[in-house]
């Protein structure tokens, strides 16, 4: 069997929340090593977010398989030594400290790449390094408000913040990508490089098509729930059964098959003739169609659809999700160690044939502490006397 793309690449991570751990999650996925340093005692505070898996949260859970936990006094005498020689090893170096703090610790980019010019270090911030916003909290919540994902999520009578962390999201994922990108730029050139990203551009770039039509056609998107501002019918209807189907009409000729498939007892109706005219006569238009899917079963309506090869989906509750029949049949779950006994996970999204992800165990705080120091160099037992670790 083939070894994973980054066998044998270190990472050192100083980390916690979401975004950099999703970043370093994916690269151990793909076979680097990444020692994640911890504060002792409480160790990344997303392990504390809740205790719904077996006592672990279900942020750490998802995000943290296949590390090695070290726990580091960053603030003690000894840390700056114990840094040094894992940095030097190091092929990458994550952070996501508060603005300020990397520098402050003597982690700061530009010096621990003074004397490794093959490091790539990633920054992960808020806002970025400069700029009116550079030192301003940065949760999610108040990314995606500021960023305007929320005024265009929700309902017309209600904004909403989306369900996920998508601002934590994409900022793990820029900075997976672009981390990937300056591994391959440094097998070319030999020199490593400093990236920096941010929850706010990353969520801003989400933005592109509302910014876009704001900023060109004078009005944002309306919040429709799960219909669409330019589309009709689109969003969500129930069959008879109250099942909750899906549909995305999305032009003539999707409409045409709709009509003749779904709803061939309707007569010919010219407010709905055009896309134009069903947007205009929305409200009628899924009145309509409710009076048709009230007289199907959910597997009725379905049938209808598929036969017509019509987009829709089935709305479903997260429940329903893990025995989804395509994870199923595709085999996407698998299970990875815990210091709990064995959680099941879902495979990651990036697969090779015949090179399997490495799903890793899910760490204890500090239970790489000791192994690590000693492969390093260091005698344990001396630093934890010394209150370092």
């Amino acid at each position: 069997m083939r070894s994973l793309p980054l066998d044998g690449v270190t990472v050192v991570s100083c980390e916690q929340a979401v975004a950099a751990p999703l970043a370093t999650r994916h690269l151990a996925d793909l076979g680097a090593r990444v020692l994640k340093i911890e504060r002792p005692g409480t160790g990344d505070f997303a392990r504390a977010y809740d205790e719904t898996v077996r006592g672990m949260s279900s942020h750490f859970v998802w995000l943290n398989r296949g590390k090695e936990s070290v726990t580091v006094d960053l603030k003690s005498d000894s840390a700056p030594e114990v840094m040094g020689r894992l940095l030097d090893r190091a092929d990458v170096f994550v952070q996501n400290f508060a603005p300020g703090v990397s520098e402050r610790l003597g982690l700061g980019a530009a010096e621990i790449r003074a004397e490794r010019p093959r490091l790539i270090t990633c920054d992960v911030s808020g806002y970025g390094s400069s700029g009116p916003y550079r030192d301003a909290k940065a949760y999610d919540l108040l990314i995606q408000s500021e960023a305007g994902l929320v005024s265009v999520t929700g309902t017309a009578e209600a904004p909403a913040k989306s369900g996920i962390p998508a601002a934590d999201i994409g900022a793990g994922m820029y900075a997976f990508s672009g981390i990937l990108s300056a591994l391959y730029d440094r097998e070319r050139t030999g020199e490593g490089t400093a990236l920096e990203v941010s929850l706010f551009d990353s969520l801003v770039e989400w933005m592109g098509y509302p910014l876009y039509y704001a900023g060109y056609g004078g009005t944002p998107p309306a919040r429709t729930g799960t219909s669409h501002a330019a589309i009709a019918p689109y969003g969500t209807f129930k069959a008879g059964d109250g099942t909750e189907i899906v549909l995305t009409v999305q032009n003539e000729r999707e409409w045409a098959a709709f009509r003749a498939h779904v709803i061939p007892e309707w007569a010919t109706d010219e407010r709905f003739d055009t896309g134009s005219g069903r947007v205009a006569h929305r409200d009628e238009l899924e009145r309509e169609i409710a009076n048709v899917f009230a007289k199907l079963t959910g597997d009725e309506l379905e049938a209808r659809l598929t036969s017509g090869r019509i987009a829709h989906a089935r709305r479903r509750e997260l429940g329903e999700v893990l025995t989804h029949p395509q994870l199923t049949a595709r085999e996407r779950f698998t299970e990875v160690g815990s210091p709990v006994g064995p959680i099941e996970a879902t495979l990651p999204p990036i697969t090779m044939p015949g090179r399997p992800s490495r799903m890793g165990d899910i760490p204890a705080l500090g239970e790489h502490t000791d192994a690590v120091l000693a492969e390093f160099g260091f005698d344990p037992a001396q630093l934890r006397g010394q209150g370092a670790v």
